[in-house]
């Protein structure tokens, strides 16, 4: 079975805190899916405030970068993406090519602002 083509995502502004909307921008993943996770990762808590509203850290978006990369682009079920992010810190952190790309593209922007 072919698995998608990892979409090439943008980099992730330097901000401290970012909305549901701009973390599905950045990650490429629809709102109601950002609240599923939620529910399924026990990793994923962004920081809740006035009237509920959901408001993520980069470190978040790196983390749904990850689910997203377990569960579309390594064809892991839900269940098996939770027990790979769980199996410990060298399983949670490991990073595969596609994230290591756009780190990459990340740190030569703030270079190149230097």
């Amino acid at each position: 079975m072919e698995r998608k083509t990892s979409v090439e995502l943008p980099p992730i502004p330097s901000k401290r805190y970012f909305t549901i909307g701009e973390v599905g921008g950045l990650c490429a993943v629809k709102p109601h899916v950002l609240r599923y996770w939620e529910a399924e990762f026990p990793q994923l808590k962004p920081v809740k405030r006035r009237g509920n509203r959901r408001y993520y850290q980069r470190q978040d978006v790196i983390l749904i970068r990850k689910i997203k990369s377990l569960l579309y682009e390594q064809g892991y079920t839900i269940g098996g993406a939770r027990q790979k992010m769980s199996e410990g810190p060298g399983a949670a952190s490991a990073i595969n090519n596609s994230e290591l790309n756009w780190l990459v593209r990340d740190l030569e922007k703030i270079i190149a602002k230097l």
